[in-house]
């Protein structure tokens, strides 16, 4: 049987070889015995530890950290395992200690405290590697948040300071942000970098936020765009990349950074910037760190890709939206107008103001469902096709069900399940003779009106199902007269729904603002969008348009009875009706176009035949009137026949000609610009007779 090994030998065995810090601590947590082979005081003399605390050999150490491990030993009373302490080594002061310190009491006589031994064991390797992993899932959770880059980039220098490094850039280079692509790999030396991040704040830097500059060449800097590869840079006074801009990398040696790291933010083989880490206070870089930063400027190289191309997407969706959109609005005698449109989410809101025949004007708003350049040719396309059908004088509720069944058909929203529309818009056709106003409207918010007084006036417009949505389709116009002056107010819902505020809240603010009716329209836009305070994330318009009343004076309008006998009398009457508005020089092709159109609603027309001139601006409009619902079409005639050839002349000696249909009947227009002189006759077709026109 083998003697016992006595307590003494085994408690010398490990304190001669132990490679963890033994240390036994007295009641005044002085030193009484030690480990010397215990890594950190290994080359400290014995007098330098014994009878000593912790802090006089450890100064780097915060006392702070050993003091709150002793309250919390004491507070328990019991065995205390596994507390992180951080800190210079006490033989080397230039390397940081991470050691975990383990506390266990030691008993005295009668169940006293004689003392405590304490554990240290030498964590500095294993805490850094976990302290590698915390930085990237740092970067991994914070990092990208938004799609804006400045926001990414300060997102990541605040994930790696101070945590990984003790300062950190990113500087992006300038090509790229602006909807052009980006510079392909390698970068050139003298490619300006713009400065868009810097932690922390307050650290002296080598060029300011915004800055747009080439970093001097050669330089790390240089090499990494060149070829990509990080570098672990040591920083000191005789570093030969240092002469090449001594003022600009004074800062560096001011604030005395002793290693930096400098990477590549790439992205699909495309060159974005460079991410900088400093260290000025905590250890040297390590070859460990490279990969660190190069993960990290991986993660955030892919958000600032999806950056660019989310902004490249949006300045083109955004130039697509604004190229589609109406443009300058002509001057109208219908209303004097005003718009302010506020593209800010790149969607699919959209306005338009359509001259119609008859001296009317069509006023629309709508947006398409959805974002980026689909919704922007989306909304071209339904803005497109309510201008064609409103110049077809379609009446308001049958242009929004040939709308709707158009919106249906566009390619991305034919797919979309029932109940899933795709846009909503609002029609208003005002006529400044009747001074009628008739309203429509598709999902979307109802015009406001406001009185010449300032006064609302209420309206009730119905509201029918959005564009594209499929199903039963009812759009109930509304029917209103309104005295001259009236202000029409249509807005999207991104000017109403600001800020999460009450529907009905909004709107109430602003009929408020819209109540000073005797303003400027284009001030009283400026002062909607001031007081609505619309959001940055949706767009944003609003149509603001002031009737007007034609005097009776520029509006001829007679009813005959149908006889071909008042062809004659048409002629007459419109000849004396010019020499009083001083149309002598148009007198000539009018009267040939009256004489055509009172003609051809006699003989394929019912009932009496209403003629009627009038004289707006720059154009003289013909229309003629009667109960036949049937639309006359433009014939080729043959050689041989005896007729068939007046909407041929009326084509030809007007700017414009068409058909309008209301319940009761219908009315053939035809429009001269007045600016242009007087038309030529028409050269006379085949087989035509002029004989055979009425006489005068």
């Amino acid at each position: 049987m083998t003697d016992s090994i006595d307590d003494a030998t085994v408690l010398d065995a490990l304190f001669n070889g132990s490679p963890q810090g033994l240390f036994v601590l007295d009641a005044d947590w002085r030193v009484t015995r030690y480990n010397p082979s215990g890594r950190g005081v290994q080359n400290l003399p014995p007098e330098a530890v014994l009878g000593h605390r912790v802090e006089d050999f450890a100064p780097g150490f915060e006392p702070d950290q050993f003091q709150a491990v002793i309250d919390e030993f004491l507070a328990t009373g019991g065995p205390l395992r596994g507390r992180l302490v951080r800190g210079p080594s006490p033989s080397d002061p230039d390397r940081t200690l991470a050691v975990e310190v383990s506390l266990f009491p030691l008993p005295g006589p009668g169940d006293g405290s004689q003392g405590v031994v304490a554990v240290v064991e030498d964590v500095t390797e294993r805490q850094a590697a976990a302290d590698r992993l915390a930085v990237l899932g740092t970067v991994h959770a914070g990092v990208g948040t938004s799609l804006d880059a400045a926001a990414t980039a300060r997102e990541l220098v605040r994930a790696l300071v101070p945590g990984f490094a003790d300062a950190a850039s990113v500087d992006l280079l300038d090509e790229g942000w602006d909807g052009a692509a980006g510079q392909a790999a390698p970068s050139p030396a003298d490619a300006p970098l713009r400065r868009v991040a810097f932690a922390p704040e307050t650290a002296e830097r080598s060029r300011n936020d915004g800055d747009s500059r080439p970093f001097p060449f050669p330089t790390p800097f240089t090499q990494v765009l060149n070829d990509l590869r990080p570098r672990l840079v040591r920083v000191s006074p005789d570093e030969p990349w240092l002469a090449t801009a001594p003022d600009g990398f004074a800062p560096l040696l001011r604030a005395r950074v002793h290693s930096m790291i400098v990477v590549a933010l790439t992205a699909r083989d495309t060159v974005l910037g460079l991410l900088t880490l400093y260290r000025n206070r905590t250890d040297a870089f390590e070859g460990a760190d490279l990969d660190v930063a190069r993960q990290a400027a991986s993660t955030a190289a892919a958000h600032l890709d999806n950056a660019r191309s989310y902004l490249r997407e949006h300045t083109v969706a955004t130039a697509l939206q604004r190229r589609l959109q109406p443009g300058e609005v002509p001057e109208l005698s219908a209303v004097e107008t005003a718009h302010v449109y506020l593209p800010e989410n790149a969607g699919g809101t959209w306005f338009d103001v359509v001259p119609l025949s008859g001296a009317r004007v069509a006023l629309a708003v709508g947006d398409v469902f959805g974002q980026g350049v689909e919704a922007a040719a989306t909304m071209g396309q339904l803005r497109v096709a309510l201008r064609t059908l409103a110049l077809q004088d379609l009446e308001t509720d049958d242009l929004l069900a040939r709308l709707d069944e158009v919106a249906a058909q566009l390619p991305g929203v034919s797919a979309v399940p029932a109940g899933s529309p795709a846009g909503r818009c609002a029609v208003t056709v005002y006529d400044p003779v009747s001074r009628q106003c008739v309203m429509v409207r598709a999902g979307h918010p109802a015009p406001l009106l406001i009185g010449p007084d300032g006064s609302p006036i209420e309206v009730e417009v119905p509201e029918g199902p959005p564009l594209g949505a499929g199903g039963e389709r009812v759009y109930a116009p509304a029917v209103v007269d309104l005295p001259p002056g009236t202000l029409l107010a249509h807005c999207t819902e991104g000017l109403l729904a600001a800020g999460g505020s009450d529907r009905t809240v909004a709107t109430r603010r602003l009929t408020q603002v819209l109540s000073s009716t005797g303003r400027p329209l284009r001030e009283l836009c400026d002062t909607a969008v001031y007081a609505m305070a619309p959001s940055r994330h949706d767009d944003a318009v609003l149509l603001l348009a002031r009737t007007r009343a034609l005097p009776a004076e520029q509006i001829a309008d007679w009813t005959l009875p149908a006889d071909v006998s008042v062809v004659s009398t048409a002629r007459r009457l419109v000849e004396r009706q010019l020499a009083a508005w001083h149309l002598d020089e148009v007198a000539f092709t009018t009267e040939l176009v009256a004489t055509e159109l009172v003609t051809n609603a006699i003989l394929y027309g019912t009932g009496p035949v209403r003629l009627r001139l009038i004289h707006d601006r720059d154009r003289l409009l013909c229309e003629v009137t009667d109960a036949n619902s049937a639309s006359p079409h433009l014939r080729h005639a043959r050689d041989s026949d005896e007729g068939g050839r007046g909407l041929y002349i009326v084509m030809k000696l007007t700017r414009r000609w068409g058909v309008r249909h209301n319940r009761t009947d219908k009315t053939i227009w035809a429009e001269q610009r007045l600016d242009d002189g007087p038309a030529e006759p028409p050269a006379p077709p085949r087989g035509f007779d002029i004989d055979a026109v009425p006489e005068l």
